[in-house]
């Protein structure tokens, strides 16, 4: 053990430098016999410690942010997941939730493991996350991470972060408020792709085969079941297609409709749907 005397603004300097606790400080410091280098290492590796028994826990908790780049032409999402929701609302996770969005905006990160080594001050992202760790105590990790290009890019943050969409419009001159509804719809109404070409083949398999047995159990004649079981594509399409949905503040048209009105041949390009919990 050492016999360094830590004083009381040796600890408090070291808890302003990393955020841990008092009593994590203290201990760090006698460790590092009054080292700081040594004593924030210690921190560090405490806080991969605990990543490492927090492992099997879930994550169910968090906080989304999205923002774009300067001309509004990228889109940039981080999802920052925890395991509970008193964390997810504290000043601190939201702070590092914001930090990172910023480092994916300026380094125009491409991925998860991308973003994770960037550096934030004189640490990388994925180090950062680790000391987070270690002076929160629960398992935090980047759960969802997008990023879109488009002629302009809009997003929306629905109240308390919990789930957030962006939307890539095919054109600059989209109107920002036309734009934000179909951000809106997206949020609200989550569909699986833009228009009905855009869905993928095994979503098809899969709903023609639950049309398949619903018709099934209805006593329709085997013979018909497909026919049948293609019908109902239709409505899964009105429903799911984005560009074939009802608008939530108007359903006597759909978004195509919508936005072929606020300007002829709008459409959308690419969206994102992110949620937690």
């Amino acid at each position: 053990m050492s016999t360094v005397t830590i004083s009381a603004a040796d600890v408090n300097k070291l808890r302003m430098q990393t955020g841990a606790g008092m009593m994590d400080c203290k201990k760090a410091l006698m460790e590092a016999n009054g080292d700081f280098e040594q004593a924030i290492d210690y921190l560090r590796k405490k806080g991969q410690k605990v990543a490492a028994n927090r492992a099997d826990k879930e994550a169910k908790e968090g906080y989304i942010l999205a923002k774009t780049n300067d001309d509004a032409t990228k889109g940039y999402l981080v999802a920052l997941s925890c395991e509970t929701d008193f964390v997810a609302k504290s000043a601190d996770f939201v702070k590092f939730a914001d930090d990172l969005v910023n480092v994916a905006v300026s380094t125009n990160a491409n991925s998860i493991d991308d973003l994770k080594s960037q550096k934030m001050a004189d640490l990388t992202v994925a180090d950062k996350l680790f000391d987070i760790i270690g002076k929160i105590g629960e398992k935090i990790d980047i759960t969802a991470y997008e990023v879109i290009e488009a002629p302009k890019v809009v997003i929306y943050i629905h109240p308390g972060n919990k789930v957030v969409s962006m939307v890539g419009m095919s054109t600059g001159t989209a109107a920002s408020d036309v734009a934000k509804d179909v951000a809106m719809q997206i949020a609200a109404m989550s569909p699986v792709a833009i228009d009905k070409d855009d869905v993928d083949s095994r979503t098809l398999e899969r709903e023609i085969e639950i049309g398949k047995e619903q018709a099934r159990a209805e006593g329709k004649p085997e013979e018909m079941l497909e026919k049948i079981a293609q019908g109902k594509l239709n409505k899964f399409y009105k429903e799911n297609t984005l560009l074939n949905q009802q608008f939530i503040k108007d359903d006597k048209m759909d978004i195509r409709t919508y936005l072929d009105k606020t300007e002829k041949g709008l459409t959308v390009k690419v969206f994102r749907r992110i949620q937690i919990g």
